[in-house]
């Protein structure tokens, strides 16, 4: 579908990008010819992506970077310089009972989703105002952005504000040529968030079936949309979300809300166990 050397001599940062889909867009991204720049906090992994760049015969570079810290990326983005492109991919969720939520349970989710995104989206697309060539942000988003969904109050409101903030950065940054969009995956198997969300094989079949394709998607089919955002091609497309979930949200709507019909303190007891796995 895309050309070989569609986003040459582009440069774009992607932050979450040492595994899952973070990895794929980076590595999609330089496989068309684009300079990956991965963010995250795991040095080792965003090492690993970038010697998987590098053996395919691409331009990547990694720098280990906590985005909930303002200054640590604002740090970064001048270490890096003029860029055309960001992804907002970085995130953290969990399963949990709201009423089980602690203060700083759901200022862990938000300060990753939502102000992450602020932070990167600020120092480097003040950058590129100040470069005057414009760009293009790419934020990855949920489907339940906006339909929330029960048992991920964090999430889902953090998801929604960074939809919003797509929205509303598409109209003020328009002036200065910088493209404001957002992707909404449906459920993808990827390291890490996968294995937190869905650690039961029943409760993959469940959702499985819960796709109209009655599959998951791919790594490759997120990194593919991301591409479609990032190129020229998409250059009068802005502060969209393009939805990627093989028609789950429309049969669906709130991605955990199926959870309301169990026993809801078994419920909450298979929750903790789960949280309890993860230690």
């Amino acid at each position: 579908m895309f050309e070989a050397g569609l986003l040459k001599d582009k440069t774009f940062v992607i932050t979450g990008g040492g595994s899952g889909l973070g990895a794929a867009m980076a590595k999609r991204f330089a496989g068309l010819g684009a300079r990956a720049v991965v963010l995250g906090r795991r040095k080792e992994k965003l090492d690993q992506t970038v010697a998987a760049i590098e053996a395919a015969g691409g331009k990547a570079s990694a720098h280990s970077c906590d985005v909930r810290d303002f200054a640590a990326v604002q740090e970064v983005a001048a270490r890096v310089g003029p860029v055309d492109g960001l992804v907002n991919n970085a995130a953290g969720n969990f399963l949990a009972a709201a009423e089980d939520l602690s203060a700083n349970a759901f200022k862990a989710v938000v300060d990753i989703v939502l102000n992450g995104t602020f932070h990167c989206t600020s120092a480097f697309g003040r950058g590129m105002i100040d470069a005057g060539k414009g760009g293009t942000i790419v934020n990855i988003v949920t489907t339940y952005a906006w339909t929330g969904s029960a048992f991920v109050v964090p999430s889902a409101c953090a998801k929604a504000g960074v939809l919003a903030m797509t929205r509303s950065l598409a109209v003020e940054w328009a002036a200065y040529r910088i493209r404001v969009n957002a992707i909404a995956p449906g459920p993808v198997p990827t390291e890490g968030a996968f294995s937190r969300l869905m650690p039961d094989p029943s409760l993959e079949e469940m959702a499985r079936n819960r796709v109209p394709l009655k599959r998951f998607g791919t790594p490759q089919e997120i990194a593919d949309a991301a591409v479609y955002l990032m190129s020229d091609g998409a250059a009068y497309v802005t502060g969209d979300c393009l939805t990627v979930d093989g028609g789950e949200w429309l049969r669906n709507g709130g991605e955990f809300s199926y959870a309301t019909d169990y026993d809801r303190e078994n419920l909450k007891q298979m929750l903790r166990a789960m949280r309890g796995k993860e230690k």
